[in-house]
């Protein structure tokens, strides 16, 4: 049996929430920008939803090539830098509409100080054999994206130090210190080349993450590091159980799941110096593993809807671990289908969670509800757009009490659910092929869409009542306009309707 919810709303009872989904959306390693099924996933993305920012790992990975060297007559190495790379994908970024949220990473074979490496690629994670070299290589790689995109344009991008310090998987013995001597040596070089750079970290994730913001900040301010802002990862799942090339995970409960990123501003606040300073959410997803059938599900979509209505009560910007599905920490993907972390599957088929961001991308204007499983906001023009999502495994109805007195209105609705927007489920009907052909393509790209509606509604002296059936794991969205007929002479909708 379903339950039934109604809610009021009031053109004076302004509501504060601060929409930043579109701000910046993640990838895997930069490198894989120079793949033909990246770019094109990535110009669905920015052609349905547009985000200003994308952020990514292997800066300096050894399959972007910048940092080389070789021997002069003398025998001495001698640096140098190729950009041919950072070129082409910088380029397809600014393409598209999105610029970079650079991250300093990860360290050059031939400049690191070990052999530890991360992921499938191989991305070197110790400090560098000299400090020296690696500011001389951030310095020379600013300066020349300056040079290249213009100064103006350039000190929009952000910078990261790093990521995941926190982690041994990703700094050599998640070293601290020596993480903190990463930062301060690439802080002031970022700072030397041009003091308008917004510089930040620490880029941590989960372990011990209170008391690495917290030296953090202390380092900062015994050091006279004026940073920009301070980052750190969100994940909302717990260990995962892993079967055959799958990782299965529970999430945290939805009362809960926000609680560490409430902690994070407390402790930045409680510093004096970086009181009110943004924080930036460089990653945050469900599950933290590439590999995690959750990604795929309606489920995702209507958990992130819950995350996308509150994150920005804390954050300056939080930014969804990934766009698409090329990515190859694990190794290359066996299916369509394989858990990704993005928000469009291999073969540019848009996921349910796709909807929640293009759906959330819409939400601007003045908000009037923001509850635990529903989002209004009305525009300048009088528009009433919202969201609304089911956690629940039962069905749900949302009833919505608008102010609107007098006239006629369109009500549109877009349904994403386990029935009208499932490519999973299409995937598993058609026998989980490995490795489509047209035919499924076409099927799978069919079922990936939200059911469409429209109605047309007529405001009486009660008001105008929205009712959204939700089904489980449905997330809704909806637009209420003004829409006068201003029919054409002899037009008749009506006899259309009854002539046969």
């Amino acid at each position: 049996m379903s339950k039934t919810k109604t809610y009021k709303l009031s053109k004076d009872n302004v509501k504060p929430f601060n929409n930043k989904a579109d701000y910046c959306i993640g990838t895997g390693r930069m490198g894989l920008a120079l793949q033909q099924e990246y770019m094109k996933q990535l110009a669905l993305v920015q052609k349905e939803i547009g985000f200003s920012y994308i952020r990514g790992h292997g800066l300096f990975a050894d399959d972007i090539g910048i940092y080389q060297e070789y021997t002069d007559e003398n025998g001495n190495k001698i640096a140098e830098y190729n950009f041919t790379y950072l070129d082409r994908i910088m380029d397809g970024y600014l393409e598209l509409g999105i610029r970079p949220f650079l991250e300093l990473g990860f360290m050059p074979a031939k400049m690191a100080s070990g052999t530890q490496t991360v992921f499938y690629w191989r991305g070197n994670v110790t400090p560098p054999s000299s400090y020296e070299a690696w500011d001389q290589m951030v310095r020379a790689t600013l300066e020349h994206l300056i040079e290249r995109y213009g100064r103006e344009e350039v000190l929009t991008w952000p910078i990261e130090v790093w990521n995941e310090p926190n982690l041994p998987g990703f700094w050599q013995k998640a070293d601290m210190k020596e993480y903190f001597r990463l930062f301060e040596e690439s802080f002031r070089t970022i700072k030397a080349v041009d003091s308008d750079f917004n510089v930040g970290g620490p880029a941590i994730c989960g372990v011990e993450d209170e008391k690495w913001i917290r030296e953090f900040l202390g380092f900062c301010r015994d050091k006279e590091l004026k940073i920009d802002f301070v980052s750190r990862h969100h994940y909302v799942s717990e260990l995962p159980e892993v079967d055959g090339h799958y990782a299965y995970v529970k999430l945290h409960g939805p009362d809960s799941c926000l609680e560490t990123l409430e902690n994070t501003r407390s402790i930045v606040d409680s510093f004096d110096e970086y009181k009110e300073l943004g924080i930036h959410i460089t990653e945050f997803n469900t599950s933290y593993v590439p590999n995690a059938p959750v990604h795929d599900t309606n489920y995702n979509a209507a958990y992130i809807s819950l995350l996308l209505s509150r994150m920005g009560d804390m954050n300056e910007s939080y930014s969804y671990w990934t766009f698409g599905d090329v990515f190859e920490e694990f190794g290359v993907p066996f299916t369509p289908f394989h858990g990704g972390f993005g928000l469009v599957a291999n073969q540019c088929i848009p996921k349910p969670t796709f909807w929640t961001f293009k759906f959330f991308k819409n939400l601007q204007g003045d908000c009037l509800h923001r509850e635990s499983d529903s989002i209004v906001v009305v525009d300048q023009n009088g528009k009433y757009i919202g969201v609304a999502w089911n956690l629940s495994d039962d069905e749900r109805e949302l009833d919505f009490a608008i102010p609107e007195t007098d006239g006629r209105f369109c009500l549109i609705r877009k349904t994403v659910d386990e029935v009208t927007c499932n490519p999973l489920k299409t995937w598993h009907d058609l026998g989980e092929p490995r490795h489509l052909n047209q035919a499924q393509l076409d099927h799978l790209l069919a079922s990936s869409s939200p059911l469409f509606e429209s109605e047309t509604i007529s405001a009486d002296s009660t008001g105008i009542n929205i009712s959204l059936s939700m089904r489980a794991n449905a997330v809704i969205y909806f637009e209420l306009m003004p829409a006068e007929l201003s029919s054409d002479r002899g037009y008749s909708y009506e006899r259309v309707k009854t002539d046969r």
